[in-house]
């Protein structure tokens, strides 16, 4: 058992949110907000909750592939439906929602009407709105995971920085036209959103793609549509990318969340990487004040990503309900999100 005091306690949740303040250039949490932290770490219980009437929604991306036989996780032996009403009915989540294994738009095209199939017969069962999940994953058009197009690390190695943005930018092309055509069959299916997850975890190339996806859907569906994060900085990998005149790189946070809403989507999931070398209460001190900034600026819903690894959640396989319920009621009580 690792214990601190409460005076270390209160140090690193103030180092943390200096360090969020400098890098992302927002407001530190005040001593106030501080204090309000520290006592939700304090508290006794090894749970911790929320007063009546403080309630947020309970979204969820992963949906059935966190309950099914096809994983890591539970590995129950139900199918896709059952795992919807698992969450729908057990758990009580406010949002459910239906994926494949391969968790990527790439894979999901050839199958589409497969899945559509069970977005339909789900639909009959439930009453939870429920999304069609996939992450944008703009690795898998490279030739290093089975694409048609170089690897834009491999050209850069090579110092051919011309050949790999250009790579980027037909990789892209390709990742919106999937995403579309996923997005029309699971819209005549009868799906009442789209969950991009992971978004931007390839760079700024990726980012740019899901906005102007984002952007499409938005005139040709009535989807609703969440984007969440892959990590707290777009990565610059092709560095040149702009969407409404705003370069993408180095985007953190709340400039993210200002672009998703631009584009029309419904539902902003920002993400603060943990540090696995810092405490929990760094983490929590520094994620806080990332997404306080989030709600200051984004005006859509903001269901913050919050799990193994992910805006102040200790890094394990299975997190730490301790942590995880800690963490929770910091979002909620300081930086007033809306879901999680």
């Amino acid at each position: 058992m690792i214990t601190m005091t409460r005076e270390q306690i209160r140090a690193d949740l103030e180092a943390g949110s200096k360090d969020a303040a400098e890098k992302g250039h927002v407001v530190a949490l005040s001593a106030d907000e501080l204090d309000r932290v520290l006592d939700i770490i304090l508290e006794p219980t090894k749970i911790v909750g929320i007063e009546r009437g403080r309630e947020i929604v309970l979204s969820r991306d992963g949906g059935v592939l966190k309950y099914t036989g096809c994983t890591r996780y539970a590995g129950a032996p139900i199918s896709k439906e059952q795992g919807i009403i698992v969450g729908e009915r057990i758990l009580g989540l406010d949002t459910m929602e239906l994926g494949h294994a391969d968790y990527s738009f790439k894979p999901c095209k050839p199958i589409a009407y497969d899945e559509a199939h069970h977005m339909e017969n789900a639909q009959m069962w439930s009453i939870v709105p429920l999304f069609y999940g996939a992450m944008p994953n703009l690795g898998t058009y490279y030739q290093s995971l089975g694409g048609r197009w170089p690897t834009p690390t491999e050209l850069l190695s090579q110092g051919r920085i011309k050949e790999s943005r250009e790579a980027q930018e037909r990789a892209a092309d390709d990742l919106i036209k999937d995403i579309v055509y996923v997005a029309r069959i699971m819209d005549q299916s009868g799906a009442d959103g789209l969950n991009f997850d992971t978004t931007a975890a390839a760079g700024d190339a990726e980012f740019y793609a899901t906005l102007r996806a984002v952007e499409q859907l938005k005139n040709e569906t009535g989807l609703a549509v969440e984007v969440g994060m892959a990590g707290e900085m777009i990565l610059g990998m092709h560095c040149e990318l702009e969407y409404d005149g705003k370069r993408l790189a180095g985007l953190w946070p709340h400039e993210q969340g200002k672009l998703v809403e631009k584009a029309g989507a419904s539902i902003f999931g920002p993400v603060v990487n943990t540090r696995a070398t810092k405490s929990f209460a760094w983490n929590l001190g520094r994620a806080v004040t990332f997404i306080k900034a989030v709600g200051k600026t984004v005006q859509i819903p903001i269901h913050v990503n919050m799990g193994m690894g992910v805006c102040g959640v200790p890094m394990a396989e299975i997190p730490p309900v301790d942590a995880v319920t800690r963490a929770a009621k910091a979002m909620i009580t300081v930086a007033d999100i809306d879901g999680i």
